[in-house]
């Protein structure tokens, strides 16, 4: 049993994932972003590319036809290096931009942006010989040297092969003229080198799976410790079962208190009792004060005999308004008719209690429940 709850096969949950993001620990693949580059660096010679050597072209002839008394101008210097680089630095720019969008959509696409300042603290563990050298002969560095044959072996396999495709071009190319021939011998290296970058998707399309495996791996955890998580997140049975008592204790203690304001209980006679409070105002339904079974009937009892409210016996409407109310909500509109034959009689009772009129006799409420309403 110990074996099994330290061993880690668990899914990792999602405060052991938002925890690990928060120490920069994501699922990152260097492949991708490799790739990226690359894909992205030929996009933008192929997008650029012809506005860049149109711009080299007007360069080169910029510094090739400098007049002769701008040569001997030393102050002259400064200002043609303006215009040089005036001329070049806009193309360049544009073809920066696309790689470092793909640069930064090569490195989020997999484990999505992630900035984490506890990543960027030192930590000396790393500094230790014994786990440098633990990292360069581990089961990592074996798959990182992998992955280098491999992409050695991809790279070099397209090259050769491309060469092969394009041998007889290559050599029309050679004996072409200027200045067509350098547009098509661009041309032909541009697809060249965007054709082995899309090589590299090969080793991308094994990578990536990995690394996401292995993140989950890393992060898996062992029965125990989703146990104690667990316990820290929601709080031990035995803290919540205390709480939900605590809790209960207050709600009753509340609601005894206002067992005093209530115009009459309806009892089971002995396992049941509801209080009622009814405002004669007619605008409201009799409101449910309190109610209870067992030791909480009883206690509503003692509470009513103290303050005198009167107690009236009705086993079937006692029990339709126990599991049909609750605390200071009104009454089903179908126990209207029982609640009002016993408010009448409680009325009538306190005016013969006060000499007017003759003893009350309660009627039958146990007819006028709905069967719904009956339990």
């Amino acid at each position: 049993m110990a074996e099994t709850d330290q061993e880690r096969s668990e899914d990792p949950t999602e405060k052991r994932k938002r925890e690990a993001r928060e120490k920069g620990q994501i699922a990152r693949s260097k492949e991708l972003g490799t790739a990226f580059v690359l894909l992205s660096s030929a996009a933008g010679f192929f997008w650029f590319g012809s506005y860049l050597v149109s711009q080299m072209e007007k360069l080169g002839h910029f510094l090739l036809l400098i007049d002769r008394q701008h040569a001997f101008d030393t102050t002259k210097m400064f200002t043609n290096l303006g215009a040089a680089v005036g001329l070049i630095i806009w193309p360049l720019m544009l073809i920066f931009l696309v790689i470092v969008i793909g640069t930064f959509w090569g490195n989020i696409w997999l484990g999505g942006f992630n900035f984490s300042w506890k990543a960027m603290e030192p930590k000396f563990s790393r500094m230790s010989p014994l786990k440098g050298l633990k990292r360069m002969v581990g089961a990592q560095a074996g798959v990182e040297l992998l992955k280098g044959f491999a992409k050695f072996f991809v790279v070099a396999i397209t090259a050769t092969l491309l060469l092969k495709w394009q041998f007889g071009h290559i050599l029309s190319i050679s004996i072409g003229q200027m200045p067509l021939m350098m547009e098509e011998a661009v041309e032909m290296l541009l697809w060249m080198f965007m054709l082995i970058c899309c090589s590299m998707l090969l080793i991308v399309v094994i990578d990536a799976p990995f690394q996401l495996w292995k993140h989950n791996k890393d992060l898996k955890m062992t029965k125990q410790e989703v146990k104690d998580e667990h316990k820290e997140t929601e709080g031990s049975p035995e803290v919540k079962g205390r709480i939900r008592r605590l809790q209960m204790e207050m709600a009753q203690r509340r609601m005894m208190q206002e067992v005093p304001n209530a115009d009459v209980i309806v009892t089971n006679p002995t396992h049941y009792a509801v209080a009622l409070k009814y405002e004669q105002n007619g605008e409201q339904a009799p409101v449910l004060l309190a109610k209870g079974t067992d030791e909480t009937a009883a206690k509503i009892r003692e509470i009513a005999l103290e303050y005198d409210i009167p107690l009236v016996a009705s086993p079937a409407l006692a029990r339709s308004i126990y599991h049909t109310t609750e605390l200071e909500q009104e009454i089903p509109r179908g126990l209207f008719v029982a609640v009002a034959q016993v408010l009448a009689y409680v009325y009538q009772l306190k005016a013969f209690r006060k000499g007017k009129g003759k003893r009350p006799q309660l009627n039958n409420t146990e007819s006028t429940i709905p069967d719904e309403l009956r339990h």
